[in-house]
């Protein structure tokens, strides 16, 4: 699931895996000067297509959704990425549990990324709500677990968060790329239409058998034969620092 969430002096971007297919940007106005900001646009797919596209507020397994307004227990299981930032010190809080993950661009380099949780190949680190009885039968990893780290932004930094079904499909050289073309990026509507474009990519490459994924080059070094993409939840949360 995804959920966005801001408040006060903090805003917050929180990552969970699953995705209708869904896309919105938002623009977090400056209301002092240079306070730091985020201008984002969000885009996903679910791993197996729908037709059209869901309005603003009715995706039902929103996770802040879900958290506010639930009636029983959420069960199944989950990896995270969540990401804070505070405006008065420019500096990112984040914390990360399982294969989602983030990644900020400065410059036409990586300088800040997640690291990828697993178990073994293809069974990441994840919160987990296991029906009664079966708790000893699922893998489950508490938050606890999660890595976490805190990093200064700076003006025009690019931040992706994104679920596997992008860093499984998408190489990293060509998110970078894309990345690139948003640098100090204040038009939502662009910045929109670049996560429309990674979201898209994903998706495409995932239901290519013949590609060499990132996915399939993860399954040869652990000494498997693979070959394609890898079908999976898409979500793409894209934004830009304004300072």
């Amino acid at each position: 699931m995804q959920s966005i969430y801001w408040t006060g002096r903090l805003i917050s971007r929180a990552l969970w895996n699953g995705l209708s297919n869904y896309s919105a940007y938002s623009d977090h106005t400056i209301t002092k000067k240079r306070e730091v900001s985020l201008v984002s646009g969000i885009c996903g797919f679910p791993k197996n297509f729908t037709q059209g596209r869901i309005k603003r507020g009715q995706f039902g397994d929103d996770a802040w959704f879900c958290g506010k307004f639930k009636a029983l227990e959420v069960i199944g299981s989950s990896t995270a990425c969540i990401i804070v930032l505070n405006k008065e010190t420019s500096c990112i809080y984040a914390a990360n549990i399982g294969d989602s993950g983030f990644v900020i661009v400065r410059k036409g380099e990586v300088v800040h990324r997640s690291s990828e949780q697993q178990h073994y190949f293809n069974t990441p680190f994840q919160l987990s709500l296991p029906p009664p009885g079966h708790l000893n039968l699922v893998l489950s990893d508490s938050p606890e677990s999660a890595e976490t780290s805190t990093f200064g932004v700076e003006n025009g930094d690019v931040i992706l968060l994104a679920t596997d079904g992008v860093f499984d499909n998408v190489p990293d050289q060509v998110l970078i790329t894309e990345m690139c073309k948003i640098e100090g990026e204040r038009d939502p509507m662009k910045i929109q239409s670049v996560a429309n474009t990674i979201a898209w990519m994903a998706r495409s490459f995932a239901f290519d058998g013949n590609f060499l994924s990132p996915f399939a080059q993860s399954a040869r070094e652990n000494g498997i034969d693979a070959i394609g993409g890898k079908p999976d939840d898409i979500t793409v949360l894209l934004a830009t620092v304004a300072i």
